[in-house]
């Protein structure tokens, strides 16, 4: 029997109870199929931080370096400023195991009403691939006269080309094999940022030569947030840099239904170091420990973990699961207009297994 052994890291907030719901989930379904997970649990989190003064031990990327792939839940908390957990966690994580491929579902499911008029399950099909180690995040800059009046903050975007061309490429392996409506759209601002994005331009370019087999378009960030709203349909893979990525998908979850809905793999597309598997929702504090929160978007992105494992038909199993309880619409938690708590939509999506 295979065994694939998973780092767990729940982090703030609703990732506590959400990961409970996924690590139930993807037991349930291991024992349907000839594999076993073995979970590993670190405290890594913003209470840790308040504790220790850091997110994680000098010595956490090396541990978790030993394992098959990272599942985390979320991290974040109001008395803890964002760039201290994002830099202090997650691009660390990101950057040392070279995860450089965020790739970011968005479906319009059946039993799931779009805030959008007149959408029908499906319509919405699109997947947005966001750079993942370098572009915005790069954390590149410094301050000069801090505290003073003439303060100066300079951040600088790092555009390198081979970050753009492998990025690229995996987004147009993937529109061949999803053999949708195999259409790339690249998402770019050069107009104003004359120097990055015009490296991103013309990997752009360079790379679509290699696909004839994939229609192209090249759209700024600012049309693309408008024709996301206006066209969602339109859009098959969407290729994107880190910032612009994380906004775009922030759009394309909402207009699927709920951020609730929205899972997230962070890969290292060569297999060298562990993938982290993490839903887009963040830590959510104003509803953590209610037992309201959405787990699908969690079990969902198990889901990807179970894929990129090379568990293809668990991981068809869990999505089908999550799409029956959506369909029934029976046992929905609140931000799906429902009031059924967590716990009991991940026991109806094991349920669901298998059928």
């Amino acid at each position: 029997m295979a065994q694939n052994n998973i780092a767990v890291i729940r982090g703030d907030g609703i990732g506590i109870e959400v990961v409970e719901e996924g690590i139930k989930v993807l037991d349930a379904v291991s024992e349907n199929y000839d594999f076993e997970l073995s979970f590993s649990e670190y405290p890594w989190s913003s209470k840790f931080y308040m504790d220790t003064g850091s997110m994680m031990p000098s010595d956490g990327l090396d541990t978790l370096s030993n394992y098959d792939a990272i599942f985390l839940g979320a991290v974040g908390h109001p008395d803890i400023q964002d760039h201290i957990t994002l830099n202090g966690l997650l691009l660390p994580i990101r950057r040392k195991f070279d995860q450089y491929v965020c790739e970011r579902p968005s479906v319009l499911y059946e039993g799931i009403e779009s805030p959008l008029s007149g959408k029908k399950p499906f319509d919405i099909d699109m997947v947005v691939i966001r750079e993942n180690t370098e572009g915005e995040y790069a954390n590149v800059g410094g301050f000069q006269y801090l505290d003073f009046p003439e303060e100066v903050g300079i951040q600088t975007g790092v555009f390198t080309r081979k970050g753009c061309e492998r990025v690229i490429r995996y987004s147009f392996e993937l529109a061949r094999r999803r053999n949708k409506k195999k259409h790339l759209t690249s998402i770019t601002k050069s107009n104003a940022q004359g120097y990055g994005m015009l490296v991103w331009d013309r990997a752009f370019e360079r790379i679509s030569v290699e696909y004839p087999d994939i229609s192209t378009d090249s759209l700024l960030v600012d049309a693309a947030a408008m024709d996301f709203i206006r066209k969602p349909e339109y859009f098959d893979v969407v290729v994107a840099s880190n910032l612009f990525g994380d906004i775009l998908t922030d759009i394309a979850a909402i207009i699927t239904g709920s951020m609730g809905l929205a899972s997230s793999a962070n890969l290292d597309p060569k297999r060298r170091y562990p993938s982290m598997f993490e839903p887009v929702h963040g830590s959510a504090p104003d509803i953590m420990g209610k037992g309201i929160a959405n787990p699908m978007a969690q079990i969902l992105t198990g889901a990807m973990l179970l894929r990129h494992l090379g568990h293809v038909d668990a991981a068809t199993d869990v999505e089908k699961a999550v799409l029956s309880v959506l369909s029934e619409g029976e046992i929905l938690t609140p931000d799906l207009y429902g009031s059924s708590t967590t716990s009991s939509v991940g026991d109806a999506i094991v349920s669901a297994l298998g059928k």
